[in-house]
């Protein structure tokens, strides 16, 4: 088993990752943003187990200044929902969701999201898993989104709309699916991964690779769960 895994400790350049098929969430999206909609919608969370998790901010351009949380995306296996928080503030039932340590939030980078979200609600972070930190701690050197989507699903994600302006009432059809993306490719990447039984393995016990790496391209045809979701539209539900 350790020789199979070997070839998910390598680096990816740029060029390889271009070369591999773009894909975007393509289910169902629920961007909510009135307190109204949030009470119609966040009983559909009552049941789920792991989700995928992200926010975005509107960007600073200023040194050590920043602004908060403009939306926080949820993956289902079925479905994204958008929180545009930035309209209705942090819910105490949604923060109760973030304490919860029998509901998995799954993502990258997800200490300054925490913190960040904090500042709009304290509640005590429970149950979230950090992929880039899990990776970085088994030596696994592609620890961000993007490079992780390559390495464990063998597809290339956009990154295009990450410095647009969160900030803005009405979100573009490009903003939505980019945020939508992020969090159901988090998810993603953590089943991925648990089936290959990476997370089986305690932290660097699989090294530098002992066999020359594949391309990245190989593994291309790899390919995610059937496609059958409908194209992502957003749900003023």
């Amino acid at each position: 088993m350790q020789d199979d895994l070997q070839k998910y400790w390598r680096k990816f350049s740029k060029e390889e990752i271009n070369q591999l098929p773009h894909r975007e969430y393509e289910g169902p999206i629920h961007l909510v943003r009135s307190i109204g909609q949030y009470r119609r919608l966040f009983g559909r969370l009552k049941n789920e187990t792991i989700l995928g998790f992200d926010t975005e901010s509107r960007p600073s351009f200023r040194k050590n200044h920043s602004f908060p949380p403009a939306l926080l995306q949820l993956a289902t296996a079925e479905e994204v929902f958008i929180f545009q928080i930035s309209l209705f503030g942090l819910p105490p039932s949604l923060a109760g969701l973030l304490a919860d340590p029998k509901v998995m939030k799954i993502g990258v980078a997800v200490h300054d999201d925490v913190r960040e979200l904090k500042e709009l609600r304290p509640f005590e972070e429970n149950g979230f898993f950090d992929l880039g930190k899990e990776t970085r701690h088994r030596g696994i050197p592609t620890n961000g989104l993007r490079n992780l989507a390559a390495n464990f699903l063998g597809i290339r994600i956009s990154k295009g709309a990450q410095r647009s302006d969160w900030g803005r009432e009405n979100l573009t059809e490009q903003q939505i699916v980019y945020a939508a993306t992020d969090a159901w490719i988090s998810r993603e990447i953590y089943l991925r991964m648990k089936e290959l039984g990476i997370f089986d393995h305690p932290p660097l016990l699989l090294n530098k690779p002992t066999l020359e790496p594949k391309e990245a391209s190989s593994r291309a045809k790899r390919g995610l769960r059937p496609r059958n979701r409908r194209k992502p539209t957003a749900a003023n539900s």
